[in-house]
């Protein structure tokens, strides 16, 4: 019994620990893999940010738009500043800074991270919208980067918040997890909760390391994913979403660029 479990297991390691989880069942993976495909849309979609890490591409539809939703915040703000010239507030989280790099009246910065419970150093995302003034709520765009702490964020998202999200863009890491049962089992809850009010429209591979492939399922360890309301755009009847998007650029220049593997298209 314990050699079938070990042969069809997945290897995990961290720091100087190493333990076994059992292997995803592939028909399952490739089920996921298909059901976050990006969908073509009537919408086209726009570059905010500089090229590289930091920028990103969000559908044209910003029009009406006051809020950015932004944790995770570290030392790159392009997006956040190009979204302020558009007249949106950036309400910022990260415990890891003192603040943004750069001062702006628009940016409203709390130095906590964001999880899924509340002290002196944290704060669920729940509570980071509820710092929205009532003059200017309305739809507002999520820009998520916090390093893993996604997959429990966005599930712990009370569901009224998440359908206030016109347009997200997060940045999913750890995604080679998705190689055993366990960690799929928590990703696609993520996915599949998100997917209830929102497209797929776009998806990005961070370069910063090579897909991993195993039973004709390669996964990039990073990508960026952008989502749009449902009641906010249409599909494109037989369409196909262009990846890469001339719009694209690699996360790290110096490095390798990562295509996003055929399998996610």
């Amino acid at each position: 019994m314990m050699q079938a479990f070990i042969k069809n297991s997945v290897e995990r390691l961290s720091g100087d620990q190493v333990w076994l989880e059992r292997s995803a069942d592939f028909s399952r993976l490739a089920e996921f893999v298909h059901s976050v495909r990006p969908r073509a849309t009537t919408t086209p979609l726009v570059r905010i940010g500089k090229p590289g890490d930091g920028g990103y591409l969000l559908p044209d539809d910003l029009e009406g738009m006051k809020i950015l939703i932004s944790p995770g915040v570290s030392t790159e703000v392009t997006f956040d500043s190009e979204m302020s010239k558009r007249g949106l507030h950036s309400f910022m989280a990260d415990a890891s800074v003192d603040g943004p790099p750069v001062d702006d009246p628009n940016f409203h910065f709390f130095k906590k991270f964001v999880d899924v419970h509340e002290d002196n150093l944290n704060m669920r995302l729940d509570s980071l919208c509820q710092k929205v003034p009532p003059e200017l709520d309305g739809d507002r765009i999520l820009q998520m980067d916090i390093e893993g702490a996604e997959y429990r964020v966005l599930l712990d998202l009370d569901e009224d918040n998440l359908k206030k999200f016109r347009i997200m863009v997060v940045e999913f890491h750890h995604l080679t997890r998705l190689f055993g049962e366990w960690q799929m089992q928590i990703i696609s809850a993520t996915f599949r909760k998100l997917l209830r009010h929102h497209y797929v429209v776009h998806i990005h591979p961070n370069n910063v390391a090579p897909p991993t492939q195993r039973g004709g399922v390669s996964i990039p360890p990073v990508m960026e994913f952008t989502f749009h309301r449902k009641d906010r755009t249409a599909l494109v009847e037989g369409g196909k979403c262009l990846i890469p998007n001339p719009l694209d650029a690699d996360n790290l220049p110096h490095r390798p660029a990562v295509v996003l593997p055929e399998c996610w298209r």
